[in-house]
């Protein structure tokens, strides 16, 4: 089977990158987005693409958590970095009131202007949420009639939330939390009730390592990698009550119908 893992944090440099998308590769993960989480990241994972240009593509965007830290210009950084073909989404962009490493207003402000910046590319929106529920779906309902579409990464939440994404017509991530049966019940309770036209799988490796991955199914004792994006497909196939082959179909279609045709900024 071929697999498109949609969020990938390659340039972080905490392990050797080649070995990485041998091993996705051989488990059939042969399509696979990095994720930009400030400007310099995002170039970084921009050059990562140009190096594997038929297998890697990238986002472009600044994390909620470095909202503080943006330069007056960054706005401009980002448009001429997401105006490669490769880069396919603004963000990670968002909101995250958890830790508030960024003041609140800080992030608003942040968000905002990246959801402007997804309108004016054409691109759709990568998006980052948590603890702040209601104050992202406020801007994202202010935007969501001039956006090309989205997806909510690492979707953690329960059916309510998920269902208010939903009616934005937006697409929902699911990592590895599904296979966690402590921390993802509500998640797991969330996935029956979701549409496979609104599926999207990422790892959102290295981080989010997928709880009861057999020894045998493990590359390494610690990291999370695109590889074990099929082992995260069976838990949620079984969850959601549809065959393995449906679940790995739908989500490879949407992410080539959300990610695959590219605006021009």
């Amino acid at each position: 089977m071929d697999w498109f893992d949609i969020g990938v944090n390659l340039s972080n440099g905490r392990a050797a990158i080649e070995p990485i998308i041998a091993r996705a590769s051989a488990a059939g993960v042969n399509t696979i987005m990095l994720t930009g989480t400030s400007v310099s990241e995002s170039q970084k994972a921009l050059d990562l693409c140009l190096i594997h240009a038929n297998s890697l593509y990238s986002t472009a965007g600044v994390h909620p958590h470095y909202a503080q830290d943006v330069s007056d210009d960054f706005i401009e950084q980002l448009r001429q970095i997401a105006s490669h073909k490769q880069v396919v989404a603004i963000g990670e962009c968002g909101l995250d009131f958890n830790r508030n490493f960024s003041s609140k207003a800080d992030q608003l402000k942040v968000f905002e202007q990246q959801l402007a910046l997804a309108v004016e590319c054409k691109k759709p929106v990568f998006l980052h949420e948590r603890d702040a529920f209601a104050e992202q779906i406020h801007l994202l309902r202010k935007y969501r009639g001039s956006l090309v579409g989205g997806v909510v990464h690492c979707f953690t939440g329960n059916l309510e939330q998920m269902q208010a994404y939903l009616a934005l017509d937006l697409y929902i991530g699911i990592t590895g939390w599904v296979c966690d049966s402590k921390r993802g019940q509500d998640l797991q309770e969330a996935v029956k009730h979701l549409p496979l036209d609104r599926l999207l799988l990422e790892t959102d490796s290295p981080y989010l390592r997928p709880k009861g991955l057999p020894n045998n199914r493990k590359v390494d004792r610690g990291s999370n990698e695109p590889a074990y994006l099929p082992f995260i497909a069976e838990q949620l196939a079984n969850i959601m009550e549809h065959e393995l082959d449906v679940v790995q179909a739908h989500s490879v279609a949407n992410g080539r119908t959300l990610f695959g045709v590219l605006g021009e900024c």
